[in-house]
């Protein structure tokens, strides 16, 4: 193993915490630790906070203080959506989705099923796309809601949600948006982009886990999840204050999403020019799609990709598989396998997730190591000459 600097190319997953979110936190981890709902002077000043950490997510997002719900994280977001849409409309029945969703938002589609409730599963194309035309076909008069989201967290393909929410209400159904990914990464407008509802988690952009908001657009009486009187009787529990304030934090940081933006396609940019330069071969999974700026998924022509992670994890860098692993062993991932690859190739993939603190000097270094592990794992020599491409004929 030689590790000069490890290099976290995962930002997909999950990202750093930020210091200043932390630093935000920690008085409310300490001292500050009075129940916003107490009548105290202590309970007070906590509530006060929390009023504006809403107002700061709720800039972020496009939305007002009072459209936004804090939760514990996207997935309770999501779960929160689709049944309360549910319930919402009496007599409807009817749920549509795609098949390249979030798993916590797959498997509450698939408990539902089992109590009767019908879902559609919209088919995306071999680039991830997904065509309107199969959302207008599969909408029913009896459809409650479409959740969509935003961009997808193996591909960092983006969906037209603005498109899909205006087609979803002319058939009088809900639309929510799964917008974790792309928060922090492009801009956001919940309420310019029409939607009903939309999930986020705070960990993606630099925030502690634990935490996420919901936003439900105005005038819509969302049943809760959990029932209580936080959160204006919409969602139960004593809110998890110092979560809250550590997602503000983060948030503030973000004061030019545009720039980040162009920093983060320059990374992805230079990783994939610089890839493909030695391994023409490779595939960029969902390259002449609008997608994330950061996010690079690559077929690697029938190599392991779990022993292409390990290989670069023993030299400090980190990946995720285009896989998950799951009792009894691996398991291709269901979004490439919906864009139509086989499972050999589906396993041969991995996806390079790139973030804020992601230099180009670790883009440079990856492009150094990665040939010598790919033309070790193929069981060919050492390249003799700088620059010269790996072989699509192996």
């Amino acid at each position: 193993m030689n590790i000069t600097r490890s290099i976290y190319l995962d930002n997909n997953a999950t990202t750093a915490l930020a210091p200043a979110a932390l630093d935000a936190m920690l008085p409310y981890l300490s001292t500050e630790y009075a129940n916003p709902s107490s009548a105290s002077e202590a309970g007070a000043s906590v509530k006060k906070v929390l009023g504006e950490a809403r107002v700061a997510v709720g800039r972020l997002l496009g939305a007002s203080p009072a459209e936004l719900i804090f939760t514990s994280g996207a997935t309770e977001g999501n779960h929160t959506a689709i049944l309360g849409a549910l319930s919402l409309i009496k007599g409807r029945r009817h749920l549509i989705t795609s098949q390249v969703e979030h798993p916590s938002v797959l498997l509450m589609c698939q408990h539902l099923e089992r109590l009767g409730i019908e879902v559609s599963y919209l088919p995306v194309d071999a680039e991830g796309r997904l065509d309107l035309a199969d959302l207008r076909a599969a909408l029913r008069p009896d459809t409650a809601l479409v959740s969509l989201m935003w961009a997808n967290n193996e591909t960092g393909v983006l969906f037209p949600i603005v498109e899909a929410a205006a087609i979803a209400h002319d058939a009088g159904a809900f639309f929510h948006t799964d917008a974790t990914q792309v928060l922090g990464k492009l801009p956001v407008n919940a309420a310019a982009s029409g939607v009903d509802f939309l999930s986020c988690s705070a960990h993606k952009i630099h925030g502690p886990k634990g935490v996420g908001a919901l936003f439900v657009r105005k005038g819509i009486a969302l049943p809760p999840l959990f029932h209580g009187h936080q959160e204006r009787g919409r969602r139960g529990g004593t809110e998890n204050v110092p979560g809250i304030i550590g997602f503000a934090a983060a948030v503030r940081l973000l004061t030019n999403i545009e720039h980040e933006a162009r920093y983060l396609q320059g990374l992805r940019d230079h990783f994939e020019q610089g890839l493909l330069a030695f391994m023409p071969c490779a595939r960029i999974h969902g390259q002449d799609a609008e997608r994330l700026p950061n996010t690079s998924n690559i077929g690697f022509i029938a190599l392991d990709s779990e022993e292409l992670l390990y290989r670069l994890e023993q030299e400090g860098i980190t990946a995720a598989a285009g896989a998950a692993c799951a009792a009894g062993g691996q398991e291709p991932s269901h979004v490439l396998t919906a864009m139509g690859f086989s499972k050999t190739a589906v396993l041969s993939s991995l996806r390079f997730s790139f973030g804020r603190l992601n230099r180009s000097e670790d883009v440079e270094r990856v492009l150094r190591v990665l040939p010598g592990i790919l033309l070790g794992m193929m069981d060919m020599p050492p390249m003799t000459a700088a620059g010269a491409a790996i072989s699509c004929a192996h």
